[in-house]
């Protein structure tokens, strides 16, 4: 479980870093807030996930998309509290998270 954990958050990290990059984002304050987020929405979201799935048997697309929701919202107020750079938070936050959950898909598929 702590390697799916970990694989998943560096995972998320490489795809949200990578985004925040291609969006404009530089620095140490602006990159590391984009990590922090993630290491806040990403283990909870992935242990939520699995308890949903396997103990609760929740479909997954529902499930899914409540808890990509959740992280969002999550991730769009840290960045708006916190960020110098982004203008448009909440965006940012669904775009990246959209990428992140769309690149981890197409990888399990493949793999």
């Amino acid at each position: 479980m702590l390697k799916m954990l970990a694989v998943s958050l560096l995972l998320t990290l490489l795809f949200e870093e990578g985004f925040a990059l291609l969006w404009g984002l530089r620095g140490r304050r602006e990159l590391g807030l984009v990590a922090l987020a993630n290491c806040l929405t990403n283990p909870p979201a992935v242990l939520l996930w699995w308890a949903g799935r396997w103990w609760f048997r929740l479909p997954e697309l529902p499930l899914a998309l409540a808890l990509e929701a959740l992280a969002v919202l999550i991730e769009w107020l840290c960045y708006r509290r916190g960020s110098e750079a982004l203008r448009r938070p909440f965006l940012f936050a669904l775009l990246a998270n959209a990428v992140s959950y769309g690149a981890g898909r197409l990888l399990g598929l493949i793999l």
